[in-house]
């Protein structure tokens, strides 16, 4: 049985990384990871670098590389972790990636399992310029795929349905521009250690966790443990 190894979820905007890798977590008891939650993490039990980045993030700047990795590298010393972990959407480019692959050196962890979850950028537009969430419960709906029974309002609660501005379509093409421009090369960068994998995304998300399960037993991964 294998230890310490970690998953790194790749993928553009709308792929559907933070619902695999919830799935995933919970799936094989291990924690799922995105810098969001680690930031709010250290900041929340005041390490710190958590004292570093409040600033910054209630500024709604960008958390600077050096306190990012930081940030990373104490999440991951929690024992939480020991076993293994999930990384959703991290690291976003090629230094955080070098970076990242000295801590794991540091830290006695195997080599990651890598998963892009690949997606037509036709697909990704539809996914997230259709994305409309409850005002009151969360829950989200796709006026392409998953639409509401009534235009504008939650099934569940009859809430307003919302769009985050950053779902709106003429910010959605600059997202994927980005993720083309500065996340891409991530891919080229692990597949150059032999550690990428390339699953799908066009499916629904059952077929997706199905192919990313089966990554995860060849690489160690099995009954719900590392």
């Amino acid at each position: 049985m294998a230890h310490k190894q970690a998953l790194i979820l790749l993928g553009a905007p709308g792929a559907g990384k933070g619902t695999q890798a919830k799935r995933i977590a919970k799936n094989f008891g291990v924690p799922h990871l995105s810098t969001g939650d680690m930031f709010r993490d250290a900041v929340a039990r005041g390490t710190e670098t958590g004292r570093l980045a409040k600033p910054v993030m209630e500024s709604g700047g960008l958390v600077p590389d050096d306190i990012v990795m930081k940030i990373v590298e104490e999440r991951l010393a929690q024992p939480d972790c020991a076993a293994g972990f999930v990384l959703d959407g991290f690291p976003r480019t090629l230094p955080q990636a070098e970076q990242l692959d000295r801590m794991f050196e540091r830290g006695g962890f195997l080599k990651p399992a890598v998963v892009d979850i690949e997606v037509s950028p036709e697909t990704l537009v539809r996914r997230l310029s259709g994305r409309w969430t409850c005002s009151t419960g969360g829950e989200i709906y796709n006026v392409y795929d998953a639409p509401p029974k009534v235009a504008g309002i939650c099934d569940a609660d009859g809430g307003a349905l919302v769009q985050r501005s950053d779902d709106r379509p003429e910010v959605v093409k600059a997202r994927l521009e980005a993720y083309e421009r500065q996340t891409r090369p991530l891919a080229e960068y692990y597949r150059r250690q032999g550690l990428l994998n390339v699953v799908k995304g066009e499916g629904g998300a059952d077929d997706v966790s199905r192919s990313i399960g089966r990554i995860l037993e060849h690489a160690g991964w099995r009954d719900g443990h590392l």
